[in-house]
């Protein structure tokens, strides 16, 4: 009997496929719900469909006509200029996962991209601790997930938090594929939980810039010739009203797409969850119109409360903050204001979303939506490249609420020094030495490469976390190996690789230089959270020689105890910041600018945590990839008769129908 149950099980693996016609949203979700002290984690199972798709389809009927019509399933409003997108399940964002502390999340990805190319998914703010190949990062911890084929991630969410979830494959998360991933947790164990009456999930929201068409084609013009590289306006989970519609019927009217809306009720109080999935060097700044926002915890990590005017976000950033709905009950505007490319001398890129308090009317506020206007003053959280002030606050003045790891306060067992700048080098890819160098072309049509230490990652042919054995040392480089070249003059590239030891208790100042441009790089790490212990804003400019002089003579002030603890922070163009973490994760883990365009090209470097005999084991049935050489034929392999299974199945569901029938 139990042969027959398992030949049925066999029959119906085998004939399940995705049903790319049953989409779901996931809003009714049972593990949507609230986190219990003495619950029981969940398994929590989701199917993410990707496919190439289109703002304003035919699935939004008469939108923005019928306003009605812009919330039907599959209708992606956007920002209302029609644009291929891409999405998973039809939506944008896409579905939220919310979750309690120590659920299991199990999301089958389908891989619909009809170009043929691959993709992954990386869990943005999860350390993935025991799960490390399911960091979604493609040849690091896994071959892409290949056209038509489906990959199952499967992990715990044991930290808590704010996160989201993106494409780590190319340019896609800034076509479409992101959305919320918020790991919650019971009151007893949320030290922030008397602050705030509600912490709702259509509280929660992703703000990004956006383009009006597919970033491969702005990356292509940007990099090859001398393309725009400058976005015009941002979303909020996946809205903004940009375009303005009109009929010949009504001719006097003016038809917007919908604004997102967030309702409150009088004098309570609301937990928010904002993660910035900003693609360009567009830092961000939020505010909302007559209210004071009390900020509690970064990238998933509380520190004592804040209370600002406004505070600035990074690409790859998330910050809580509790609102005190005490204003009169109206309309007003919640305003992300774009700065550096999206800024005053730029497009001036902004988005709004509206704070509507129960028994307002349903209408846009009255306010002015002019970008210099939405210009906020007082107390600012997180400036861009400013030094701090009284109304100037960094997260070095954060005071986290979480313990500080063992040695944190002490010598570090290994340091590291990395630069960031934009150097102007005959990169290979974009300029070709002979043909056309750098020194023969226009200068609107430079492109200065982004570096880490002056070196260019290159992504190696297979993931060494699951293939460790398939990439040879002579692929990898650093600062210390490439010494016998100069790499100002030069152009440099390898898998650009840190090696720490398993426990290491590890520091890295982070330069950036600036001397190209006045811009900024919000830096990612992968697989460990960091406390910032410094940041500084020297000059316009500065060096790793001036910053290594600075170190040596103490002049680097650090913060060795309640550092906040992030795994997303900024470094200051020209200044530097100073990051310390136990390295207790082993794997390969990404350390990169989340900057799309910095990263596809070379800003970034793995940092090897532990020894091959430290990695962990490779799943059972994990698929591999790598280069190929032909080395002649194999045997031909005896085919297995696939009739088989079908006689089987059959004979086993007669079998199971009978013996049914007979006995009940």
């Amino acid at each position: 009997m139990d042969v027959l149950f398992y030949l049925l099980f066999i029959c119906f693996m085998t004939g399940v496929t995705a049903d790319s016609s049953k989409f779901s949203d996931y809003n009714d979700h049972p593990c949507k719900r609230e986190c219990q002290d003495d619950g029981k984690p969940m398994t929590c199972v989701y199917d993410f469909t990707l496919e190439y798709y289109y703002t304003l389809s035919k699935a939004c009927y008469d939108c923005p006509r019928n306003i009605t019509d812009c919330y039907r399933p599959h209708c992606v409003p956007a920002d209302g200029v029609s644009r291929s997108i891409i999405t998973v399940n039809r939506m944008l964002p896409g579905p939220g996962i919310h979750v309690c502390e120590n659920d299991e999340i199990v999301v089958n990805v389908h891989n619909n991209l009809e170009t043929g190319e691959g993709t992954t998914i990386h869990w943005h703010g999860i350390l993935q601790i025991d799960s490390q190949w399911n960091d979604g990062v493609p040849m690091v911890t896994q071959c892409p997930i290949v056209s038509r084929t489906t990959f199952q991630y499967k992990f715990r969410a044991s930290n808590p938090g704010t996160h989201f979830w993106h494409a780590h494959t190319g340019v896609q998360r800034a076509d479409g594929v992101y959305g919320n991933l918020v790991v919650r947790q019971p009151p007893k164990s949320d030290v922030h939980w008397s602050l705030y009456d509600h912490d709702l999930p259509e509280h929660t929201m992703v703000v990004n810039d956006w383009l009006n068409q597919l970033t491969i084609d702005r990356f292509a013009a940007h990099h090859h010739n001398d393309g725009d590289n400058k976005p015009r306006l941002m979303l909020i989970n996946g809205r903004n009203n940009y375009k303005e519609f009109k009929y010949d019927d009504t001719p006097d009217q003016i038809f917007k797409t919908p604004n997102e809306v967030f309702k409150v009720k009088m004098n309570e109080t609301y937990r928010f969850r904002v993660a910035s999935n900003a693609i360009f060097n567009c830092p961000l700044q939020i505010s909302i119109d007559d209210h004071t926002m009390t900020v509690i915890a970064s990238d998933g990590s509380p520190f004592d409360p804040v209370v600002v005017d406004s505070f600035n976000i990074f690409a790859g950033e998330r910050f809580d903050f509790v609102l005190h709905a005490t204003q009169d009950p109206g309309n007003y505007w919640f305003r992300v204001r774009g700065m550096a490319d999206c800024g005053e001398s730029q497009k001036q890129g902004q988005a709004f979303a509206i704070i509507r308090y129960e028994g307002a009317s349903e209408e846009q506020p009255s306010a002015s939506s002019n970008y210099l206007d939405s210009k906020r003053g007082g107390m600012l959280l997180n400036p861009w490249n400013e030094k701090a002030t009284e109304t100037k606050l960094p997260v070095t003045k954060l005071n986290a609420l979480i313990e500080d790891f063992d040695g944190m306060d002490g010598t570090p067992d290994k340091k590291f020094y990395v630069t960031f700048d934009f150097n102007k080098l005959d990169n290979f890819h974009f300029n070709h030495p002979e043909l056309y160098p750098l020194q023969s072309i226009n200068k609107n049509k430079h492109l200065y490469s982004p570096q880490m230490n002056g070196i260019s990652n290159h992504l190696p042919s297979s993931p060494p976390l699951t293939q460790f054995d398939d990439i040879s040392e002579e692929m990898y480089c650093n600062v210390d190996t490439v010494k016998n070249k100069n790499c100002s003059r030069e152009f440099c590239q390898c898998v650009h690789r840190l090696v720490v030891d398993l426990n290491d208790v590890v520091e890295i100042i982070l330069i950036d230089e600036g001397v190209t441009f006045n811009a900024n790089h919000p830096t990612h790490l992968h697989g460990h959270t960091f406390r910032v212990v410094g940041m500084g804003k020297l000059n316009v400019s500065t060096s790793l020689e001036e910053v290594m002089r600075l170190d040596r003579e103490g002049l680097i002030e650090r913060k060795l105890s309640k550092a906040v603890a992030k795994d997303t922070v900024t470094v200051p163009d020209g200044g530097y910041t100073v990051i310390r973490f136990h390295a207790n994760n082993p794997g390969m883990w990404f350390f990169h600018c989340h900057i799309e365009f910095h990263v596809e090209i070379g800003m970034g470097l793995l940092i090897q945590v532990g020894s091959k005999d430290d990695m962990p084991k490779r799943p059972k049935g994990f698929p591999t990839c790598g280069n190929y050489q032909y080395h002649g034929d194999e045997e031909p392999a005896t085919p297995y008769p696939s009739s088989s299974i079908s006689f089987q199945c059959n004979i086993a569901v007669i079998f199971l129908s009978l013996v049914f029938f007979l006995f009940h």
